[in-house]
């Protein structure tokens, strides 16, 4: 755990000289919904919505403790969707919507359900 002066000088995404285990790197496929992140990303930037720099604060902006919570890609997304309430662009209430029109639609697909 991170001490007050360390949380002070490193932003929560900045590791480098913090004490920590060994780093287990183990290669995995994306996940179909990580891989359409990764693309709504290159859509934002391409169409100058959010850019590279304005996603790298969207995610340290999480904070600590949320960005240990949270995945890589889980962190984009939320990251993006704060920035996207910020800027006006999507509200809460939009983001509701599509989540109810979404597990309808899964929903009905599941047999007896």
């Amino acid at each position: 755990m991170p001490t007050k002066q360390e949380l002070l000088t490193h932003l929560p995404t900045e590791f480098g000289g913090l004490q920590a285990g060994p780093i287990e790197r183990v290669e995995h496929e994306l996940g179909p919904w990580e891989k359409r992140c990764h693309a709504l990303a290159d859509v934002l930037d391409f169409h100058k919505i959010i850019n590279t720099e304005e996603k790298r604060r969207g995610v340290e902006a999480l904070g600590a403790e949320l960005i240990g919570k949270l995945t890589y890609y889980e962190r984009w997304i939320v990251a993006f969707t704060n920035i996207l309430f910020e800027k006006g662009i999507l509200t809460p209430d939009d983001v509701a919507g599509k989540m109810e029109e979404v597990a309808a639609r899964v929903g009905a697909s599941r047999p007896g359900t």
